[in-house]
């Protein structure tokens, strides 16, 4: 009978510190991971440019419709897409690359001039979609990206690096939201 009173003591206490348990709080859980992805890449040689008379050499839309998935759209909180161009032509080139919606309508430009080498010129451009950037309705409303390149040189020049050519990359960090 002393081990009884003890052990009812026991069941009572932890009795009353047993909480219910609430399994519905998945329904409140919020996940955010960051996708970062390559979405472009594109190279041309000087060989190319100089064989095209000095103007536009490139034009090109290519069919992305990565952002108008619907978890994608409409979780994507904000986001960062990156440029970088390297030229190690003798050519200043201006790239224009435009997001465009479902209709073709432009919904964001980026110019990007490119100086000639030597030394190997390279440059990156950052844009920010979402709080403190352009409208993430861009984002959300892109499904196709124009890309354009004009030579704003001469088309008989050649560059002493080996192998001389433009190449764009371009990628995209975004922040989304899954639930």
């Amino acid at each position: 009978m002393k081990y009884f009173v003890p052990l009812f003591l026991f069941i009572a206490l932890c009795g009353s510190c047993m909480q219910e348990q609430d399994f519905n709080q998945f329904e409140n859980l919020s996940i955010r991971p960051t996708i970062t992805s390559s979405i472009l890449y594109i190279e041309t040689t000087e060989e190319f440019i100089n064989s095209v008379v000095p103007g536009a050499f490139y034009a090109e839309e290519f069919n992305f419709d990565a952002f108008t998935e619907d978890f994608f759209a409409e979780g994507v909180l904000s986001g960062v897409l990156t440029y970088e161009v390297e030229n190690s032509t003798s050519k200043t080139i201006e790239i224009v690359i435009e997001l465009l919606d479902e209709n073709g309508i432009v919904l964001d430009t980026e110019p990007i001039l490119v100086e000639p080498a030597p030394p190997v010129f390279t440059k990156m451009v950052e844009i920010a979609y979402g709080p403190g950037g352009r409208s993430i309705d861009i984002i959300k409303n892109t499904s196709a990206i124009r890309v354009s390149a004009q030579n704003l040189s001469d088309d008989t020049s050649i560059s002493n690096e080996l192998d001389p050519k433009i190449i764009l990359r371009s990628s995209g960090t975004f922040k989304v939201e899954l639930k």
